[in-house]
């Protein structure tokens, strides 16, 4: 009314305007109300009015929720994502223009601040450096990766499958040659960009889920656990020896690792437990321990074994532990065997129950120092969580296209499947769940870019607790769908499943994640 007597234009973002308003009032009377507190405010009816306080502040909120509203309907149509999942059935330099060695194959990462502005939700709200590389990696998926899958699946089954697969090898070969390498560092960890593509964890979590919608992506663009969480860990924590002799061979592509926490006679989802010892010993550690689920370490090209064990047993329960980098070829280190999931031996890598007896480690392989093993391990799945989410999120995406194209190419009872009524709404349940659980997981990733991990680790609970959950009831629906033929290994949703429900233990158990939601939740909160 004000714009329309005056003759001047109307002001677009009004809203923000009361709200930026309101709120500077709420923080005046705030202001009063203290002063009244203390007995130096000059009203005597300060105290009444700084009580409105809380009355204005919700006001200022009314208004900044409408201006939320009006800046997002004013965004432009983002068109449906185009996802293209099969069924089973231009070269760069790795040295960076100033002649600085590289071990990402992007040539040009994107601006720290391109993401830290907004929480982007789909592809393309992304910066240009970052939507042509996502573009990049769905043509590489849809072309080289897709197709082969059935070979791949062959190889993990026949007498060779403890051997790398050679067309993996070739594969990642080409992932290099097309920038898609070591993407997986997260720029707050690598701020010069010197090992990564320089991607926040928000930017590459849209990245994940592509590669989480076939079960060999990972691996091919260097990007699979538990390497990219012990190369973290060796880029925050490490020496710059121990980075030169372990983090630039698993960057090159050339050595694995494994991760050896968890053993067998306690319940290790109270890491306190661990019940491995590490001693000192003539300028060595000496290694003492029974591990078991030790992802890849049965693989022929592991090299570095990452050791959580007891330094002292008798400091504070988080001060006891440590972390040592142990190389594979140390004498007493002995596999007992591989252990499955659900039958799967998951191949090459497996997982292995190890024992490890008067293993010597020299003292300099220590990370961190004595005690610090706590503190290593926490900085290490913060990210690690959020790329077994959105995986878990590429699974259930891939699994929902499978069953909606399944639905349509079958008929029972005389009419297609689509058109049955449960089916339909076992449809609607999974794009609805795998929506929700999506932007939980990219909300956790933005707060860790813009606040750092401990700041979300509220999120990074939520997210472990709700995804695999998500992904199993998903990818079940569509082997429901799939019928008997949903069990077999014609397509990938009996090792989804598989995978699905590993991870409700796999970094914690779901139980755990509720555990700490609830504490947390009932700490902040009145």
């Amino acid at each position: 009314m004000y714009c329309h007597h005056m003759g001047t234009p109307p002001v677009d973002c009004w809203n923000f305007y009361m709200a930026f308003s309101f709120f500077r009032v709420a923080a005046i009377l705030q202001g009063v109300y203290k002063r009244s507190l203390t007995g130096q405010a000059s009203s005597a009816t300060a105290e009444q009015s700084g009580k409105l306080a809380e009355f204005v502040a919700n006001l200022a909120w009314d208004f900044a929720v409408k201006e939320g509203f009006r800046v997002f309907k004013e965004m432009p149509a983002s068109k449906p994502l185009r996802r293209s999942y099969h069924m089973w059935a231009g070269s760069q330099s790795l040295l960076s223009p100033k002649g600085r060695r590289s071990y990402s194959s992007v040539p040009g990462a994107s601006p720290a601040h391109a993401s830290k502005t907004a929480l982007v939700i789909s592809p393309e709200g992304l910066s240009s450096p970052v939507r042509e590389l996502y573009d990049r990696l769905q043509r590489f998926m849809e072309q080289r990766v897709y197709p082969v899958e059935p070979e791949l699946q062959r190889h993990q089954a026949s007498a060779d499958r403890w051997s790398p697969s050679p067309l993996i090898e070739d594969l990642k070969e080409k992932a290099k040659a097309e920038g898609l390498w070591n993407l997986f560092l997260p720029l707050e960890t690598d701020p010069e960009k010197k090992y990564g593509a320089g991607l926040t964890n928000m930017e590459y979590a849209h990245l994940c889920e592509v590669m989480g919608t076939s079960l060999y992506a990972p691996e091919i663009f260097n990007c699979s656990a538990p390497d990219t969480g012990n190369m973290e860990l060796l880029v925050r924590y490490g020496t710059e020896e121990q980075k030169a002799h372990w983090l630039i061979p698993l960057l090159e592509g050339k050595a694995r690792s494994c991760f050896a926490m968890t053993e067998p006679q306690v319940a290790s989802s109270d890491a306190t437990n661990i019940e491995a010892s590490i001693r000192e010993e003539d300028g060595f550690y000496v290694l003492n321990g029974h591990k078991w689920w030790i992802s890849g370490i049965l693989d022929p090209r592991c090299q570095l074994c990452v050791f959580m064990g007891k330094t002292d047993p008798q400091a504070l329960s988080h001060r006891q532990h440590s972390v040592l980098l142990v190389p594979m070829d140390t004498p007493g280190i002995k596999v007992i065997r591989p252990l499955t999931v659900y039958g799967l031996e998951d191949a090459p890598g497996g997982h292995g129950e190890v024992r490890f007896e008067h293993v010597r480690v020299p003292r300099e392989n220590i990370v961190l120092g004595p005690g610090r093993g706590f503190e290593i391990a926490q900085g290490r799945l913060g990210p690690g969580r959020i790329h077994h989410c959105m995986r878990l999120i590429g699974f259930s995406e891939r699994a929902l296209a499978l069953m909606k194209a399944r639905v349509k190419s079958r008929v029972a009872f005389g009419k297609p499947l689509v058109e049955q009524g449960t089916v339909l709404a076992d449809i609607a349940q999974s794009r609805v769940e795998i929506e929700q659980a999506r932007l939980l997981v990219l909300k956790a990733a933005h707060l860790m870019d813009v606040a750092g991990n401990k700041a979300a680790a509220l999120d990074i609970a939520m997210i472990k607790m709700v995804a695999p959950s998500m992904a199993y009831r998903v990818i079940d629906r569509a082997i429901q769908a799939f019928g008997a033929a949903g069990l077999s290994n014609d397509y990938p949703l009996a090792q989804f499943f598989a995978w699905a429900r590993a991870l409700r233990l796999a970094d914690g158990p779901d139980e755990v994640h509720r555990a700490t939601v609830a504490k947390m939740e009932l700490k902040q909160r009145p």
